[in-house]
């Protein structure tokens, strides 16, 4: 087998590949002995029809067959005999074979770039400070005395702001903003029954609380909402709506009192100053967790900044299936359909491409240092992954195993966990600076 490679450009290589008669003749004997006792041939049994009149007969099935067997051999022995590794399957093209010729056809790929040794004493990645203060702790009791809210109707009095009014919301758009094409200036009525709206909230349009106010249960109003030109949401800039909401009752809402009793209520909690300290260690812990992606994340900017060669074409298409793929999990997650989202997949993946072609050269830096390292992943580390991983998907650790060799992505697991020991290795060799 005759193999010559040719570097086109950046990591690409063109691989030509030309079988000798010798091994023609071979392959030709092996795909004819395959066949003949499969096919029928008129007058003979299967398996006695004459050799050469088989041949002739079915001379392109053996040609195809050869194909077939020879040039998947073909690439492996090449790249195995020039040490080249590429970066996914070869795409095999110009494919020549004909009756009494050799096989030819040529193979491209990509291969990892030279990457030059790095010096690890040269990263100075920063940190930001640590600090939970009695603010943030408040805020956070805060926070929990909302949720723990009660809600209580009012009587004998009207809507106040604060309160939370429950109505039949009817809206119509009576004008649409001056950017709106004239097919969609026209009446759009919509009705919402049953919702609560909370007098005050941000969320409201100007002039929505105060026409609100003063209002009772049974009552019926009806008010005119003129966006401001500046208003904060483009879409509704200029826009004239008519609103008319049908009071059906007025609630306030109640927070409890911060004290012995409301801690006792949340769970474990013996007192108030117990849960002021769980929330402060908890705020510290996720602060700690923060401040670790901060410098991972510092550190994986300079290694890739540590590339100058393009990243590889294949390589930032995965990634950007990955990214796409996990971006349509969260909004699953979060009961929104991908397909109704309204969601322009092509822009989204073109703001993905810079960010997608420094994850991937900063994968290959990686690489290349655990290679030059000796860095390897133990078993221990699969197991302790794997723990971690069914302890918070609720599954065994062989459910999840099983589960990654399904999907057929147990690689790029074991590769994952190399690069987070890789990157704790520069770490424990980088100057790290608070600031």
């Amino acid at each position: 087998m005759k193999a010559t490679t040719e570097k086109l450009q950046d990591a690409e290589v063109l691989l030509t590949i030309e079988a000798s008669p010798e091994e023609m003749a071979e392959a030709r004997t092996k795909a004819y002995q395959n066949l003949a006792p499969r096919v029928a041939v008129p007058g003979f049994r299967p398996g006695k029809a004459p050799a050469a009149l088989v041949r002739q007969r079915y001379k392109d099935q053996i040609l195809h067959d050869v194909m077939h067997e020879m040039v998947p051999r073909a690439i492996e022995e090449a790249l195995r005999d020039k040490g080249i590794e590429p970066l996914e399957t070869p795409s095999v093209r110009d494919v020549s074979l004909a009756e009494g010729e050799p096989l030819r056809f040529t193979a491209a790929f990509e291969t990892v770039p030279p990457i030059e040794a790095i010096d690890y004493a040269t990263f100075t990645v920063r940190r930001s400070p640590i600090e939970v203060g009695d603010e943030a702790v408040a805020r956070t009791l805060e926070r929990l005395r909302e949720r723990a809210a009660r809600f209580e109707p009012v009587e004998g009095r009207p809507a106040a702001i604060g309160d939370f009014v429950a109505a039949d919301l009817t809206r119509t758009v009576l004008r649409q903003g001056p950017e709106a094409a004239a097919a969609e200036q026209r009446t759009r009525t919509e009705r919402h029954p049953d919702v609560t709206i909370e007098i005050g909230s941000q969320a409201n349009p100007p002039g929505f609380d105060d026409s609100l106010v003063g209002s009772e249960p049974g009552a019926e109003k009806t008010f005119t909402v003129t966006f401001p030109p500046d208003y904060a949401i483009e879409e509704m800039r200029g826009v004239e709506v008519e609103y008319t909401a049908a009071v059906k009752g007025i609630r306030r809402k109640v927070l409890p009192a911060l004290d012995d009793e409301f801690a006792k209520d949340l769970g474990e909690f013996e007192s108030l100053e117990a849960l002021r300290s769980r929330v402060g260690d908890d705020l510290k812990r996720d602060a700690e967790l923060g401040q670790e992606r901060e410098i991972r994340n510092d550190l994986l900017r300079q290694v890739a900044s540590r590339a100058p060669f393009e990243a590889p074409k294949g390589l930032v298409e995965r990634e950007l299936d990955r990214r796409t793929e996990e971006f349509v999990r969260r909004l699953v997650e979060n009961r929104v359909d991908p397909r109704k989202a309204g969601i322009d997949w092509e822009q989204f993946r073109e703001e993905q491409l810079d960010p997608a072609r420094q994850t991937v050269k900063g994968m290959l830096v990686l690489d290349d240092v655990a290679r030059r390292e000796g860095i390897t992943v133990t078993e221990g580390d699969v197991e302790a992954e794997l723990e971690r991983l069914a302890s918070r998907t609720g599954r065994t650790v062989a459910e999840v195993r099983a589960r990654l060799e399904k999907d057929g992505t147990i690689g790029q697991f074991y590769g994952g966990l190399r690069r987070e020991k890789t990157v704790a290795f520069l770490l424990s060799r980088a100057t790290i600076v608070t600031v």
